[in-house]
C-alpha cells in the first residue's frame, strides 16, 4: 500500500511540474540568442485605434541585436516608442533607428518605459485574447510571439504608480 501511494505522489508531482514547466515556456519564446518573455497587451475600448505592446527582450547571444520593427496582422501598423519626462510633462517619442540589446542584456518594454504602440487597429483587443506579432531584428532572426491580452490592473498589482502633478502629452 505505501508503494502504491509513493507511486501516486511521484506521478502527481511529475505531472505538476511538466504542466508548470510547460505553462512557462509557453509565454517564453526564443530563437538563436534572443529570448521574448511575458509578451502582453491591455484591452482597449470600442472605437479605440490604437492599443499596446509590452514583453521583455534578452539577448543571450555574444552580439548586440537591435528590435528594428513588429507587426502584427490586428493592427495597420506597429510603432516603437519611449515614455519620457520633459519639462515636467510625460511624453511618448517614437524610437529613430530601432531599440538596441546589447549581447548578454535584457530590455523590458513595460509601462511609462520602451513599448510598442498597435495603431489603426482592426478592432478592439479583448482582455483574455492572444494577439500574434512579429518582432524583426537587426542582427537576429525574427520572432512570432502572441501577446496575451491582460486586464487594465494586471500590472498595478505589481507596481504603484503616482501621477500625481504631471500631464501625459502624446
Amino acid at each position: 500500500m505505501k508503494k502504491l501511494i509513493t507511486l501516486l505522489f511521484v506521478s502527481s508531482a511529475l505531472l505538476v511540474t511538466s504542466f508548470l514547466a510547460t505553462a512557462v515556456r509557453a509565454n517564453e519564446h526564443a530563437h538563436g540568442g534572443v529570448a521574448i518573455e511575458h509578451p502582453w497587451s491591455r484591452p482597449t475600448p470600442p472605437g479605440t485605434p490604437m492599443g499596446v505592446g509590452y514583453l521583455v527582450i534578452r539577448n543571450h547571444s555574444d552580439r548586440d541585436v537591435t528590435l528594428i520593427s513588429a507587426s502584427t496582422p490586428r493592427a495597420g501598423h506597429v510603432s516603437m516608442h519611449k515614455t519620457l519626462m520633459k519639462d515636467g510633462v510625460m511624453r511618448m517619442e517614437p524610437l529613430k533607428g530601432g531599440l538596441a540589446i546589447s549581447a548578454g542584456e535584457a530590455v523590458e518594454l513595460k509601462p511609462l518605459s520602451y513599448h510598442l504602440m498597435l495603431e489603426k487597429l482592426t478592432e478592439p483587443l479583448k482582455e483574455g485574447e492572444t494577439i500574434p506579432l512579429v518582432l524583426e531584428f537587426e542582427g537576429a532572426e525574427a520572432i512570432e510571439v502572441e501577446l496575451n491580452v491582460q486586464s487594465l490592473d494586471a500590472d498595478m498589482k505589481e507596481q504603484e504608480m503616482e501621477h500625481s502633478g504631471h500631464k501625459m502629452d502624446h
